[in-house]
């Protein structure tokens, strides 16, 4: 019964009175990108743009956007929840409501947010609901936090065409993506920022349905 439980608390989201308290503090991050030096910090230069991405784990996902050209910096972070201010530890409990984000401080110029959505759906599988692959819990979702209506419109056009696409190939899944406004990001510990440049064998559990997204 304990284990079941468990399992419930991780693929359901809590309510305000059963979410943990947090804290007012942030927790302590890092400064600049392992990377590339720039710094994961606002303010950033004028002629940037910010997107906000879940896709599972943020540690593979993270990889991938810092190695598109015209994204600025990367950060792995949470959102979508209601503790403030959550550890890593905190989230995966469950108890937090957030999901792994990754924060794309971009130069749309070079590359567009359409691009950027093609990205994100190509290259997980936003089709499971809490879970990617053997990583289950509602940390784990597939998500998108807007930051303006435009960004909304076409991140709405993208899971329509997305959709179509996977019903052309034969996928029986539904797409269950999250597209909301960002309320508020909250920095992970310094250690998961760009942990696989800084871990290079570490765990990537990203795994795209083969199927290409026809927008970007």
């Amino acid at each position: 019964m304990f284990v079941i439980d468990m399992f419930n608390k991780k693929t359901a989201m809590p309510t305000p009175e059963t979410a943990l308290p947090g804290r007012d503090q942030p927790i302590p991050t890092s400064d600049n990108h392992f990377v590339n030096g720039h710094s994961l910090h606002d303010p950033y230069p004028e002629s940037m743009e910010i997107a906000y991405f879940g896709m599972g784990c943020f540690w593979g996902a993270e990889r991938l956007f810092w190695k598109i050209p015209g994204v600025h910096v990367t950060a792995v972070g949470y959102a979508g929840g209601i503790t403030p201010n959550p550890t890593y530890h905190e989230t995966t409990t469950g108890l937090t409501g957030h999901a792994e984000i990754v924060k794309v401080v971009f130069d749309p110029a070079i590359v567009s947010y359409r691009a950027l959505l093609k990205t994100f759906f190509e290259e997980h599988d936003p089709t499971q609901g809490m879970r990617q692959g053997n990583d289950i819990g509602t940390t784990y979702r597939s998500a998108i936090y807007t930051t303006n209506e435009a960004q909304a419109a076409e991140a709405r056009e993208a899971m329509a065409a997305f959709q179509a696409a996977l019903d052309s190939a034969g996928k029986k899944g539904r797409i269950t993506t999250e597209i909301a406004p960002l309320d508020i990001f909250y920095y992970a510990e310094d250690y998961h920022q760009q942990y696989l440049a800084k871990n290079p064998g570490g765990y990537c559990g990203l795994r795209g349905t083969g199927v290409s997204c026809p927008v970007g």
